[in-house]
């Protein structure tokens, strides 16, 4: 079955040779050209991945990414400008998975969309396993990629959960920025460690009850992250 790509982005050029390079591999490619057309498309319709430029009339990227995220964990690629380290930030911030800068190359889009879909495979649960983790007040179930904590259901990103997944599966194991990058961004990903340390930030906004002191995701300083209750 087809992966199915949504492309956002105003640039009718870049869309119509973003759709055509992607269709030539075999994907499933519909496009939106503002802000607001892409949440309702993303409303309306299951894709495997979205394309998402931050420069947008009627509502921005950051914004439609942070919309889709209170409804949807589909893997956003943001598309920001060359050299622009905040947008790349605030793009991580508000959700996305990943950024790819302008100009870019087209086959640094694939395969950046390939590495992406490729991981997701991976995480599709075996036929007759359950496989739930607990920790004290907290579940994750990593056949529905669903988190509990004292019964009530946390919302997680795909990278927030792939994280969260790692430090739990490895209790009191220290991982440094740099290796949780390796491990759950893939050592081709070209971000940096800032990119770990926002992605932490924003996990322990949704699960700890004092993100400031937290119970589950704990840093050792100069060394890295942990978890433990």
């Amino acid at each position: 079955m087809a992966n199915k790509v949504l492309v956002v982005d105003d640039e009718k050029l870049i869309v119509k040779g973003l759709k055509f390079s992607l269709e030539q591999d075999g994907m499933d490619v519909e496009c939106a050209y503002d802000g607001e057309e892409a949440v309702a498309c993303a409303k309306n319709t299951s894709y495997d991945i979205i394309l998402l430029d931050i420069m947008l009339p009627k509502m921005d990227g950051l914004q439609v990414c942070q919309q889709i995220r209170e409804f949807s964990n589909v893997p956003i690629i943001m598309l920001t400008a060359k050299g622009d380290d905040m947008d790349k930030i605030l793009g991580l911030e508000f959700g996305a998975d990943d950024y790819i800068t302008k100009p870019f190359n087209i086959l640094e889009v694939k395969a950046r969309i390939k590495a992406i879909l490729r991981r997701n495979t991976k995480k599709e649960p075996a036929p007759a396993k359950s496989n739930i983790l607990a920790a004290g007040d907290m579940q994750l179930d990593c056949d529905s990629r669903s988190l509990y904590i004292a019964g009530r259901e946390i919302y997680l990103t795909a990278k927030e959960f792939d994280l969260l997944e790692l430090l739990v599966c490895n209790r009191n194991k220290v991982y440094s920025r740099e290796s949780l990058l390796n491990t759950v961004w893939g050592n081709d990903y070209p971000g940096d460690a800032r990119t770990v340390d926002v992605h932490v930030r924003r996990l322990r906004e949704k699960i700890e009850e004092n993100p400031s002191e937290p119970k589950y995701v704990h840093t050792k300083w100069g060394k890295g992250y942990y978890f433990n209750v």
